[in-house]
């Protein structure tokens, strides 16, 4: 599962995430990307899933890139716990997405699988998304 090796602080306050994404917001290495429509904390697990549904579909060709990664703590206290006595322990880690960001890329496949591969890993994810094409793409006729 994807966490950091090393954290400068163990916990974190919730912070609020508003706006849209001012970086990560572009198509960096792939022709074809998902970006998410909505603000949303995206667990590592929802990640890892998203990524299998990509490469069985894809059979492991072309290439995948993931543009998030999950760095932020969330803590949670046992279950009939009594209120007080401190922050719960760090159960998992997430990523913040925010609207406009890319989430995946693909390339080195045809438009129509990349466009399921990337349904199917949307369909993991709990926030709304949008399939992108790069603007200069030209669909290779064999």
């Amino acid at each position: 599962m994807l966490q950091p090796k090393k954290t400068k602080y163990r916990k974190q306050q919730k912070g609020r995430m508003k706006g849209n994404a001012m970086r990560g917001n572009q198509l960096a290495f792939g022709s074809f990307g998902i970006k998410s429509l909505e603000t949303s904390l995206i667990t590592g697990r929802q990640i890892e899933a998203a990524r299998q549904a990509v490469t069985r579909h894809m059979k492991r060709e072309g290439q995948i890139w993931i543009r998030i990664f999950p760095d932020k703590p969330i803590t949670k206290k046992p279950a009939e716990v009594r209120m007080g006595k401190g922050k719960g322990a760090p159960e998992m880690f997430v990523a913040r997405v925010t609207p406009g960001r890319i989430m995946f890329e693909a390339d080195g496949v045809p438009l129509e699988i990349a466009r399921e591969a990337l349904r199917l890993a949307a369909q993991k994810l709990p926030v709304p998304t949008k399939f992108i094409v790069r603007r200069d793409y030209i669909e290779e006729t064999n």
